[in-house]
């Protein structure tokens, strides 16, 4: 300080007049520089929040347009309408803003492009003949790139039928339909399929296609005089309790099943119920993997329950009504094994038997996810449970069946309601992909919001500048 002191001091005792010249030479620059400094410090700041406002209305105009709320025509007023209501930097002038729609094509998704263009007035650029600094910025939004397959596996336990769970469910499970058919460009662009579930699933056909005589079943556990096609009959599930048990449960729980009646080898009227595959458990991994069917062991055991799904497991189709019709046959009966609807949700996405999915385009990305809704926990399956209690054991299949769908790049959301207190289960949170990936409700009225959540997170937009 006291150098520069003196250094001015010296400046102004100065008498030569060369000094003032060269001052005021310099002077110039070192006020232009400045001003321009402090100019282009506020068109940068007015920048950054056009590009902040820019970003939020692609998103909302995508989103707009790929639900259905507004048409391709109507894009460029709804930019500008966002925007107005977005952008609150007073300083910036002569704003102009537009959009602009591209279809999706082979190689990306559908876009929606929001650009942006602006000026401050200057403080000091001016004085040099600068009145105006201009700025743009623009932001990409781009949905669609990934094609869709969706499975919806749902409970249809006799749980269901409590607390209007069932009701709530076919009411909430189209309008999640809906949302994600609305994704698509064109048709194939997105496909569903669902998997009613309880102890075992219903496979006897697929779209009204019989099953009957096809490759992948195996009958030597199958018996069309079990005990359970009336309540009242006795028992052929020997040293058991448990009266309700089929055949494929009753031998896989190591009871031994009453064979002096005569069976029925009419498989005609098998009524489309498959249990756990595997011959014995341990080990046998059959059940929580995607082994495609070639031996007794990978087949998949036709079952004779009595309680077995009303509505058959639904291939993968962009056929919404077929989708939705197969939602509103679903009734409640049963006990839970989430296991089987899981494993079952899975082999609907993949492109194998037996439920042989389309094929996909290798020019096109995908993105394969399983929505597991239920109201319980699991209690039994065909070698653990009694129907009744919580198995742990089941638990510990389906643990391993999650490991491996999420290692083959499957997203999980699982949705749980419980309205009688039993508590979070010990399982669905871990077989969701990630904490937002699971929903616990206790109440049915909560399920359309949820599904709706979960619609909204598989459609989420992304912003790619």
């Amino acid at each position: 300080m006291r150098a520069f002191s003196h250094l001015m001091n010296r400046f102004r005792k100065d008498q030569r007049g060369n000094i003032a010249v060269t001052f005021g030479i310099v002077l110039v620059p070192l006020l232009a520089f400045m001003g321009a400094a402090i100019d282009y410090s506020r068109a940068v700041r007015a920048r950054a929040s056009m590009q902040s406002t820019l970003d939020s209305v692609a998103l909302m105009v995508a989103k707009d347009l790929s639900s259905g709320l507004i048409t391709t025509s109507q894009i460029d007023a709804k930019a500008q309408t966002y925007f107005n209501a977005l952008y609150t930097d007073q300083e910036a002038q002569a704003i102009s803003v537009s959009a602009t729609y591209a279809v999706a094509n082979a190689s990306s998704g559908s876009t929606i492009q929001v650009s942006g263009n602006a000026s401050i007035t200057t403080d000091f650029m001016q004085m040099f003949g600068y009145p105006k600094m201009a700025f743009n910025a623009s932001s990409t939004s781009t949905w669609g790139a990934n094609l869709l397959r969706v499975a919806l596996v749902l409970d249809n336990t006799g749980s269901m039928a409590q607390s209007g769970k069932m009701t709530a469910l076919q009411q909430a499970a189209p309008q999640l339909v809906t949302q994600l058919s609305g994704l698509a460009q064109k048709p194939g662009d997105v496909y569903i399929s669902v998997v009613p579930f309880e102890v075992n699933v219903n496979v006897g056909s697929f779209n009204g296609v019989s099953n009957t005589n096809a490759t992948w079943l195996r009958w030597d556990f199958w018996d069309l005089n079990n005990p359970n096609q009336s309540w009242s009959n006795p028992s052929y599930c020997l040293q058991s309790s448990n009266s309700t048990l089929a055949k494929a449960e009753c031998t896989g729980h190591g009871y031994q099943w009453d064979t002096v009646h005569t069976a029925a080898t009419d498989h005609t009227q098998w009524n489309g119920c498959v249990s756990d595959r595997g011959d014995t458990l341990a080990p046998n991994t059959y059940d929580v993997n995607n082994t495609v069917p070639t031996s007794l062991a990978t087949d998949f055991p036709a079952n004779q329950d009595r309680r077995c799904p009303a509505a058959a497991v639904l291939p993968l189709t962009y056929n919404w009504t077929t989708v939705n019709n197969t939602i509103a046959a679903m009734s409640p009966n049963g006990a839970t094994n989430q296991t089987i609807g899981l494993l079952w949700g899975w082999l609907s996405l993949l492109q194998q038997s037996p439920m042989n999915a389309p094929a996909e385009d290798p020019n096109y990305k995908y993105q394969h996810i399983i929505v597991l809704f239920t109201d319980g926990l699991n209690t039994e399956d065909r070698w653990y449970g009694n129907g009744g209690s919580t198995a742990t054991q089941v638990d510990s299949r389906m643990k391993l069946l999650c490991d491996t769908i999420k290692a083959n790049n499957v997203t999980i959301y699982t949705v749980q309601i419980d309205t009688d207190g039993a508590g979070v289960s010990a399982v669905l949170p871990y077989c969701a992909s990630g904490p937002g990936n699971f929903f616990m409700l206790t109440q049915a009225s909560q399920i359309q919001a949820a599904f709706q959540q979960i619609g909204t997170s598989i459609s989420q937009l992304r912003v790619a500048r």
